[in-house]
Order: C-alpha cells, then sequence, then structure tokens
C-alpha cells in the first residue's frame, strides 16, 4: 500500500505541434507551463501523454502506471466524432490527441482513475459519453465575449449546481472563472449531469456520475490557480486516495 501522504502522478494529455528551439524546427510535445504548474504546486508531479499509437490496451498501460489524469483545453474535438459535418469556424482537427483521448478516457473510467477535464477536456468528456456539442457558440448566443480571440481570455461568473462534487469542491459559485471557448457542450452524453452554468444557460460545467472523481468545467482554471487551485487541490487529493487503496 502506498502512503496517502506521497505525491500522485498525473497524466496530462498534450499535442505534437511544430516547435522552434535554438537550431531545431521539430515536431514536439506541447503543453502550457501553467498547467505543469497548477499540478505540482497541489501537490503532484506531472507527466506529460503526447499522442502515439494508441489502442484500449495501451490506454489502460498508461492508466495502471497514473494516480489522475488531466484532459487540458486545446482544440476543437473533431465533430466527426460527434457525426456532424464541422463548422466554418472550426480548428482543424488533431485526431491523434482525440483517439488518445477517448482510449483514456475509457481505461480512467473502467479503473475509476481520477479525472479532471478543462474546456476542451470537458467537451472530450461529452463527446466520449454519446453527448454532442454547439460548433460556434456566437451564433447561438449572439456574442463572442467566451472566445475574443487573441489569446485574451474573458472574466465571467459562474453559478455551481447544489448537491453536485463540483459544489463540493467550489462552493455555489465561481466568481471571475477565466473563459477562451468558442463551442460548448450542447447535449449531454450517458451518465453526464451538469454542474455549473453562466447566467445566459451555457453549460460551463458536468460530471461523471459513474465514477468517484470524474469533473469537468469549460473555464480554464489553471489561469487563475494561484489564487483558487481548489480544483487541483481536489484532484490530487482524490489521485492520494486511489493511490492508497
Amino acid at each position: 500500500m502506498v502512503s496517502k501522504d506521497s505525491r500522485p502522478v498525473i497524466g496530462l494529455t498534450t499535442y505534437l505541434e511544430q516547435a522552434q528551439c535554438g537550431v531545431w524546427d521539430v515536431r514536439a510535445s506541447f503543453l502550457p507551463e501553467v498547467y505543469l504548474n497548477a499540478v505540482t504546486r497541489a501537490g503532484g508531479i506531472a507527466v506529460l501523454l503526447p499522442p502515439q499509437p494508441s489502442d484500449a490496451e495501451s490506454a489502460r498501460d498508461i492508466v495502471s502506471r497514473l494516480d489522475g489524469l488531466i484532459l487540458p483545453g486545446g482544440k476543437d474535438v473533431d465533430s466527426a466524432r460527434y457525426g456532424e459535418v464541422p463548422h466554418e469556424t472550426n480548428d482543424e482537427p488533431r485526431r491523434d490527441r482525440d483517439e488518445l483521448e477517448d482510449y483514456l478516457l475509457a481505461a480512467a473510467i473502467d479503473a475509476n482513475l481520477p479525472f479532471l477535464g478543462i474546456c476542451r477536456g470537458a467537451q472530450m468528456l461529452n463527446v466520449h459519453q454519446g453527448g454532442n456539442l454547439i460548433q460556434h457558440l456566437p451564433e447561438l448566443i449572439g456574442h463572442d465575449q467566451f472566445q475574443q480571440g487573441g489569446g485574451k481570455f474573458t472574466t465571467m461568473d459562474v453559478a455551481v449546481e447544489a448537491g453536485t462534487h463540483l459544489a463540493r469542491i467550489v462552493g455555489s459559485d465561481v466568481a471571475g472563472a477565466q473563459m477562451y471557448h468558442h463551442q460548448a457542450i450542447k447535449d449531454l452524453g450517458r451518465d453526464l449531469v451538469v454542474s455549473a452554468r453562466t447566467a445566459d444557460g451555457v453549460i460551463e460545467g458536468i460530471e461523471l456520475t459513474t465514477v468517484n472523481f470524474g469533473v469537468a468545467v469549460q473555464w480554464h482554471p489553471e489561469e487563475t490557480s494561484t489564487a483558487d487551485s481548489r480544483l487541483f487541490d481536489a484532484l490530487i487529493a482524490a489521485a492520494r486516495e486511489y493511490r492508497s487503496v
């Protein structure tokens, strides 16, 4: 049995992107440092999981070596995964990451591994469970405040649903949530419940009811983790409990 006080290992999915460093211009595993800092600040050990040849068995092998999983933000989920033609504003699909995350989610759910989805990660969870997405939110709500562009986050307040796991972590609301998404959750997938919304009704949090810790939000808590690390603290606590069993 591993001590609850030891530092749990948290896997974070990444992209393979063209990157320059010194004389090198190569494809490399990429994830913003703020995610790593949020994990280590909460007491975990961050391990990057780049896209790679994957299947159900390899995903189970990866999950067996982790104490927790984070699906970070990023490019739009391929609309073909939920049976729709892509909107003209959609990102070029990163199918290699979609595939890896889909397998990892299946393995994590089967193993009851604690996981946290962030922005794209929440959308990926919904799609994995058979739900779909609003492909371009401004067409529905009439403004682009959820993603103004230029890498500038929008600050919004989020109301949290009473009785949810998220409510036990952050309370009844989240003030100043950092938003950067032009898509949103539409129809919920199986075994999911809504845990948070904005004032105009956009779903900002979901959670999976069949696992001990399967929480996902569409805002970016890593951008405010120095002031409010509650989601990362909760994941690390769940990961410590998981590894001690």
